[in-house]
């Protein structure tokens, strides 16, 4: 079943491709690593070089590729995007190497699921701008060192602590990717309404940027959906008492939380007595994949402070109690935690 506020690209996305910024100005938040990229692509383009290797992490949704395109658009270069999991074979990885013109951005969604033997191909690659090709086979084959044109990879990853050391320690730049705060939320969703033709004043803005999980990705997607409502119900302008009713509609409450971040709330609190509970007793109590709770749902809940981790395992907080309204056991169970 497909979610509301689920951070990945979604079908219903792709239409959403024409509200990404396409220069540094008009992309908003993240100022840190705004004004980093503003000296690191002047650098490399009146050195007349590409520019570094790049690697940009953080939870989905918050704007990796799109940094990645507008890069290219700073630099004045082609740029080809592909993912980790997409090339599976040494020689699809060469082709595409092969394949890229001087000063050309390679980009890799989900870099840290390259395979093994391919993720080797690019140490000699991102290092020397070349890779080394085996000629023939058996006691008379030959390895050919190939030169390739100066490029600029550029990684994406929301597991930062899966990619091996020697592919980490080959990128120059490392950018991580922090939650957008509700006020630049606001101006994504008052941007991309202007983009849509949809009518939205401040209070309606701020009521869906507010259970956006912190993600444009999402605050877009919401706003999609309360444009409907809003033509549906109302006189077509996005208000605060629309925002709230749509959204109510469709069970996202005021914390940006939906029916699953609720039940992964409840069965901490309820089955497993506020924890500490693993990862994969979770995953399987909730009917999720242990990948998808820790890349989807545990880091806004950890950022919001409803649970935490520990070397035991996850733990409700006191804001997860009072979030359901429980009360009694809490304390007596950290007691216990520290205790144990």
């Amino acid at each position: 079943m497909s979610r509301f506020l689920d951070p990945n690209p979604a079908e219903e996305d792709r239409g959403l491709n024409d509200l990404r910024p396409r220069t540094l100005d008009e992309y908003i938040g993240q100022p840190r690593i705004k004004e980093n990229l503003r000296v690191f692509i002047e650098a490399a383009k009146r050195r007349g070089e590409p520019m570094d290797h790049v690697l940009l992490c953080g939870p989905p949704g918050l704007g990796k590729t799109t940094l990645a395109v507008i890069i290219a658009n700073e630099l004045g270069v082609n740029i080809r995007i592909t993912s980790g999991p997409a090339i599976e074979r040494a020689g699809d990885m060469a082709a595409i190497l092969t394949s890229l013109e001087e000063g050309d951005i390679l980009f890799i969604d989900e870099i840290h699921r390259l395979h093994p033997a391919v993720e080797e191909i690019l140490y000699p690659a991102m290092e020397d701008f070349a890779i080394d090709v085996v000629v023939g086979s058996g006691p008379g084959a030959k390895t050919l060192r190939v030169r390739l044109s100066r490029f600029t990879l550029i990684g994406a990853t929301t597991r930062m602590g899966m990619l091996t050391s020697p592919l980490r320690n080959r990128f120059g730049v490392i950018l991580r990717l922090e939650y957008y705060s509700v006020d630049e939320l606001v101006r994504i969703i008052e941007r991309s309404a202007s983009i849509l033709g949809v009518r939205v004043d401040r209070d309606g803005a701020y009521e869906i940027a507010r259970r956006s999980r912190g993600t444009p990705r999402i605050a877009n997607r919401l706003l999609k959906r309360v444009r409907d409502f809003a033509e549906v119900e109302g006189d077509g302008v996005i208000t605060a008492q629309i925002a709230q009713r749509a959204l109510s509609m469709m069970e996202i409450d005021e914390f940006g939380f939906d029916a699953i971040d609720r039940r992964l709330i409840e069965v901490i609190v309820d089955h497993f007595n506020g924890g500490p509970v693993g990862i994969e007793t979770l995953a399987v109590s909730v009917g999720e994949e242990k990948r998808t709770l820790e890349e989807v749902y545990e880091p806004y809940l950890i950022k919001e402070g409803f649970i935490k981790k520990t070397p035991r395992g996850r733990v409700a907080t006191e804001k997860a109690y009072r979030y359901l309204g429980r009360s009694g056991s809490l304390t007596k169970q950290l007691k216990l935690f520290e205790e144990g």
